[in-house]
């Protein structure tokens, strides 16, 4: 997946959890953990595999069942010792819910289940071939910008791709019944700094 295909998910699990044991909504600052937790392992994996040449691959210890089930918890502990306890809800969720969706849409779309990718270092994946960070990262972006284009305009796209668009579209309407958060506080902030400068210059 992506990285803003995790983020989709990561948002869902976390807002359907949320609404579920705590009858809320997402916060603005939960939905930002929520998001970069779900991102993180790639944000660990990728340049430590594609820049520096530490990992054979972009899928190591920060995919690794081993490092995310502790890290999750002992992230999800310090916030509930914090007094924020929903922080910590959101980056787990986000956080864990990235491997399992590294996996399904290769059984999907191959019918194959690459295991090893969520358990480094007993299984290491990838050749040890890598390069620097931006060729590698270009080198997976122009694929999926072609293959995002082609089924777009395709007559008959295929389910994987429908799938996406409806995973989205639920997700977009998701968060604006959650009151669009983030975009909501960005907003107030505008009109609280639009209202003090009104009333400077009123003085």
């Amino acid at each position: 997946m992506m990285p803003w295909e995790h983020a989709v998910i990561g948002y869902i699990g976390y807002s359907l959890f949320i609404h579920a044991f705590y009858r809320d909504s997402p916060t603005a600052s939960e939905t930002i953990v929520v998001v970069f937790a779900s991102i993180l392992p790639d944000l660990i994996d990728k340049p430590l595999a594609w820049e520096f040449g530490i990992f054979a691959s972009g899928y190591a210890i920060g995919h690794s069942i081993f490092f995310a089930v502790p890290l999750s918890l002992a992230v999800g502990l310090l916030a509930y010792r914090r007094g924020s306890p929903r922080l910590g809800w959101a980056f787990g969720i986000g956080y864990l819910l990235h491997t399992p969706f590294d996996i399904i849409p290769s059984y999907v779309r191959d019918g194959e289940v690459p295991i090893d990718r969520a358990l480094w270092p007993l299984h290491r994946s990838g050749s040890g071939e890598g390069g620097e960070f931006r060729g590698e990262f270009i080198g997976n972006m122009v694929p999926y910008a072609q293959w995002a284009l082609e089924e777009a305009t395709s007559g008959e796209p295929s389910p994987y791709f429908l799938f996406l668009l409806g995973l989205f579209g639920f997700t977009f309407l998701l968060w604006l019944y959650d009151g669009a958060p983030v975009a909501r506080e960005a907003v107030q902030i505008a009109t609280n700094r639009e209202s003090h400068a009104d009333d400077d210059r009123s003085r």
